[in-house]
């Protein structure tokens, strides 16, 4: 008899014989299927044991579901709102990075300006000027479940940035 499973990675199913046992690894994806890990966005539990995180007298795991006595596993509305939240205001940024700790989508918090009295540019020897210099932007992100931020230059200052780097590849180019 043949056992499905799907793999976390990328959503494929995986059929495997039950001689052989279960698949170690994706052979789509290639991705390991035991080491799948997830952090989810952690709210506090309400105080009042008047909640879906008590069932029968015994708290939920830190995932924010609890199961009940039929085997039915209830969440807390709270959390599922805040899920519906992030996505929305994923769909709305036009940049969506993954974070570099968890893999999860990362929320844009703001955009910073970075000023010539908080910014030394750094001078390549090859170039002879710098690569960018202030006043510019970066915009930060955070990740809704590690917290873990991330910046990076502001897309209207990407083509300052890059800008030094053409001018030395057309001038190598002219000299070559």
């Amino acid at each position: 008899m043949e056992q499905t499973t799907i793999c976390p990675w990328c959503q494929t199913e995986i059929v495997w014989d039950e001689e052989l046992g279960p698949e170690e690894r994706c052979p789509y994806c290639d991705n390991e299927l035991t080491g799948y890990r997830t952090v989810q966005i952690g709210l506090d539990r309400p105080d009042d044991g008047d909640s879906d995180w008590d069932v029968e007298g015994e708290a939920g795991d830190d995932t924010g579901w609890a199961d009940n006595a039929d085997g039915f596993r209830h969440t807390d509305r709270e959390w599922l709102a805040v899920e519906e939240t992030v996505e929305r205001v994923l769909d709305g940024q036009e940049e969506v990075p993954e974070c570099p700790s968890c893999r999860e989508y990362m929320l844009e918090a703001g955009m910073q300006t970075i000023g010539e009295a908080g910014f030394r540019p750094a001078v390549p020897k090859s170039l002879g000027q710098p690569l960018l210099e202030a006043p510019f932007g970066v915009v930060w992100y955070v990740c809704p479940s590690c917290f873990q931020t991330v910046q990076r230059i502001a897309p209207q200052d990407r083509d300052r940035f890059l800008a030094p780097l053409r001018r030395e590849a057309e001038a190598a180019a002219d000299n070559g």
